[in-house]
């Protein structure tokens, strides 16, 4: 019996090992970021930073809008979408950032 809960036990532990490493690793991508609700049309008070994926809006947790500058000046998020070198998941609906570096706008 004591070899059978031994056997049982380190089976656990080889489960629980091998879902840990197979936690999704977070990548850098480049995203499309703005204000939520002055570019995206997403709902919310006040501006927010939000970003796309895949066609779908996320609010960032991580990062304020004002972090980038002048949400509201010509090129700010307010008035613009820019392009920014991101790193994060979604959690609850939002995209939390742990890397947040905001790409320099391209001339036309």
């Amino acid at each position: 019996m004591k070899i059978f809960i031994s056997i049982l036990l380190l089976s656990f532990s080889i489960i629980g090992n091998a879902q840990e490493k197979n936690k999704t690793k977070l990548k850098s991508q480049i995203l499309e970021a703005a204000c939520g609700q002055c570019q995206f049309g997403m709902h919310g008070d006040g501006c927010d930073l939000a970003v796309k994926i895949d066609n779908h809006f996320y609010f960032v947790k991580g990062s304020h809008i004002d972090d980038h500058g002048d949400a509201h000046a010509a090129d700010g998020f307010c008035q613009t979408t820019r392009k920014a070198k991101v790193k994060g998941k979604i959690e609850n609906n939002k995209f939390v950032v742990t890397r947040f570096k905001l790409l320099p706008k391209k001339e036309k």
